[in-house]
């Protein structure tokens, strides 16, 4: 069967696969028969409530087994889902909800308060799918969907030009901006990384990430695609590092994919010493350098398998990787990589043109796997676009990343930190990423976050980090190691220690928050 939608993965994979298990979550699980009926079954409710093609379906859950038949029956529904973050501010999900014009929201009973109060705003619903309350507006229960009749259902057409899905950033700076892709950029993603990750139907993926960050894409596109099974960590596994790597061994997890973070607090936590993880093949990260000091420790640890630098912005899904083994040719930058097929990409300058080789510059990608543009905002789109006239009436357009990279001599790609993390500070052009790559490398620093904040009218660099809790590391220990190995209008002002950072949905630091957070303490 060619494929050419999303939805074309479940139907493929239930007459391939239909024994196989699809999803698991928790004690839950479904196979690839079960989940083409759950989510065709889902789709006729959505249509017969008035769901057409191209409109938009909130999904409202935490992690749960209903979020891969939420996902699919709204797709084949001919519908574009909008994961929305449950954790995330009453005031934030309705503008989302009223900016997208979202009259339907798939959620559950889990999530019955904060339902109620979310319509306790002016919203746009018309009702909502999962829940067995009464609301204001009209609502029906997953046992209602689940006893639906198909015998008259007709699949609603689709072709791979059409909106499949929204999501929007996590919001930790600025606005939140929609991404919208669709079905032809999806499906090049899950073909993409299938292909370079050679997922097989024995395949056991665990999907750490939330529906609303973008590489939960892999679990949910990838891995089905290929006829593997998605292992959605719980909301608990998640928050307890010993009980996630009990999991992953219990699990006989073949591919992780995930952000740093996850990795590291199960690594400090001391639980992987305790466990066989032998069934690892690929281990997955991306969203969040990954400091090699750690990394040394899991090639050591997990020696079978091959680890994999993922990098890509959700508005082109994934572009490059870095597959490797050993580190023993890397002293500062691990590699991005190089861009995968059906993708190209150029460095430039501030003015445009491409550099030379070698040098640095701003990283553009032109994919098979590009967003359409960010929802109801024309200007941004456009702003975010490089357009390369080839002939007239002929251009090619590629999405500009905003990060700062150049080619090593191997020609791979280092990312070198963001267009927009660059700061001048009297009079000198400083990377904040540099000085945050250069803390990470003590061994007692567990994570760091750099900002430049004003103290009595004067701009100063303050580093806030997280310290090894078994590590006797003092702050006038990382100020010397600081004046050590940075230039002197680099090093810190201050140095301060947190318990804890505040992070957004998807595990990234939340600097917007460490700022306040800090400013009493300045």
């Amino acid at each position: 069967m060619e494929l050419f939608t999303l939805t074309d993965i479940i139907k493929n994979s239930a007459d391939l696969y239909p024994s196989n298990e699809a999803f698991k979550c928790g004690d839950t699980a479904v196979s690839y028969k079960q989940l083409d009926v759950k989510t065709s079954q889902l789709a006729k409710c959505l249509v017969d409530s008035g769901i057409k093609k191209g409109d938009r379906v909130g999904i409202y859950l935490n992690r749960c087994i209903e979020t891969a038949i939420a996902i699919y029956g709204i797709l084949k529904a001919g519908g574009a889902y909008v994961p929305l973050d449950f954790t995330a501010p009453h005031q934030r999900t309705r503008f989302l909800i009223n900016n997208c014009g979202i009259e339907f929201l798939v959620t559950s009973n889990k999530q019955k308060r904060k339902i109620t109060a979310l319509l306790d705003g002016s919203l746009s619903l018309k009702g909502i799918i999962g829940l067995s309350h009464d609301m204001p507006v009209k609502t029906l229960s997953w046992d209602f969907v689940f006893n639906m009749n198909l015998e008259n259902y007709q699949a609603t057409k689709i072709i791979e030009d059409d909106l499949a899905y929204v999501m929007f950033t996590s919001g930790s700076t600025g606005a939140p901006k929609g991404i919208m892709h669709t079905h032809r950029s999806g499906l090049n993603y899950a073909k993409l990384s299938a292909d370079l990750y050679r997922v097989n139907p024995n395949d056991r993926v665990g999907n750490h990430a939330p529906i609303n960050f973008d590489i939960s894409t892999f679990g949910y596109f990838s891995a089905p695609l290929s006829g593997a099974s998605t292992v959605i960590i719980t909301d608990a596994h998640t928050k307890f590092p010993v009980s996630l790597a009990n999991l992953m061994a219990q699990e006989k997890l073949t591919i992780w994919y995930s952000v740093p973070l996850a990795l590291v607090q199960m690594l400090l936590s001391g639980a992987l010493d305790k466990i066989n993880l032998n069934s690892l093949k690929w281990v997955l990260f991306g969203g969040e350098v990954f400091g090699l000091k750690y990394l040394k420790q899991f090639l050591e640890k997990w020696p079978n398998a091959t680890f994999s630098n993922v990098y890509g912005p959700a508005e082109v899904n994934q572009c490059t990787y870095h597959n490797f083994n050993s580190l023993s040719e890397i002293n500062s930058h691990l590699p991005i990589g190089k861009v995968w097929d059906n993708t190209e990409f150029k460095i430039l300058d501030e003015d445009d043109k491409e550099v030379i080789k070698g040098a640095q510059g701003q990283l553009v990608i032109r994919s098979g796997t590009m967003m359409k543009g960010y929802w109801n905002n024309q200007n941004l789109t456009q702003a975010s676009l490089y357009t390369e006239t080839i002939a007239p009436k002929l251009n090619h357009t590629y999405y500009r990343t905003g990060d700062l990279v150049k080619l090593n001599k191997n020609g791979e790609l280092l990312f070198l930190g963001r267009k927009d993390n660059q700061i001048k500070l009297r009079g000198f052009r400083i990377e904040i990423d540099e000085i945050e790559n250069t803390l990470l490398k003590h061994n007692g620093v567990v994570e760091v976050a750099v900002m430049l904040q004003n103290i009595n009218e004067e701009k100063v660099l303050i580093a806030t980090l997280l310290i090894d809790e078994n590590s006797n590391t003092t702050t006038e220990d990382l100020m010397k190691h600081c004046k050590n190995n940075l230039p002197v209008y680099a090093v810190p002002s201050r140095i301060l220690v947190l318990k804890s950072f505040p992070r957004t949905s998807s595990g990234k630091v939340n600097k917007n928050e460490i700022e306040k957070t800090i400013k009493p303490l300045l």
